[in-house]
């Protein structure tokens, strides 16, 4: 819990912590909604670029902490505001569909399966960003330009999916249709943990290799 207050206090860019309520935005009408995850995925960006930019990798090295320890404040930073993104939005899904607004005429509803979806896009560019940003410590806009590239493929496909009449269910908010959701969404969840520790162990691994 140290490493992780060590960096919301000192290291998080602001803009990365108003990205985690940024999952209040499922109120908004006629809004692609998984778009809503690339601001969760924008988050570590903003906050790795500005810790180079402030020396956090020379001040976290003179720190008593490993640089393993030092891998995880950062994951665990961008894992709280991830996950918090979509805690925080679940109270507004309910509030959209309680007060019956239109289905979205742009994209996917805030539908069980739409949580899954958002858990995989997480995982899929969180483990890209970090392997690829670890593998020297500093290069922040390479590694986000390449993680970005299946981010944004799985944002479009999650959003184009909902479109195809045998898969309108997706779509859905009816009981029936929900339920047909869980195993997206407990698939999802598998997939963001399994992945989290993959992400973990390959950038822990290579930023013991680089010489700060």
């Amino acid at each position: 819990m140290k490493l992780l207050y060590k960096e919301l206090a000192l290291a998080a860019h602001p803009t990365s912590i108003v990205f985690a309520f940024f999952g209040c935005l499922v109120l908004v009408p006629a809004y692609p909604y998984t778009v809503i995850f690339m601001f969760g995925c924008l988050a570590p960006y903003f906050t790795f670029f500005y810790s180079r930019e402030t020396n956090d990798a020379w001040y976290t090295a003179l720190l008593p902490i490993t640089k393993r320890e030092g891998v995880k404040g950062k994951w665990l930073l961008t894992v709280t505001i991830q996950l918090f993104q979509l805690l925080f939005s679940i109270p507004f899904a309910f509030i959209r569909n309680a007060t019956g607004m239109e289905s979205n005429p742009v994209g996917i509803d805030p539908t069980i399966a739409w949580y899954g979806f958002g858990l995989v896009i997480y995982a899929i560019f969180d483990l890209v960003f970090f392997s690829s940003y670890y593998k020297n410590g500093y290069k922040a806009g390479r590694a986000f330009i390449v993680a970005a590239i299946p981010m944004l493929v799985l944002i479009i496909t999650a959003e184009g999916l909902s479109h195809l009449p045998p898969l309108a269910w997706l779509d859905s908010c009816a009981p029936q249709n929900l339920l047909r959701q869980v195993p997206i969404l407990l698939a999802g969840a598998l997939c963001y943990l399994f992945l989290l520790l993959c992400t973990y162990r390959i950038s822990t691994k290579r930023f013991e290799k680089v010489d700060l």
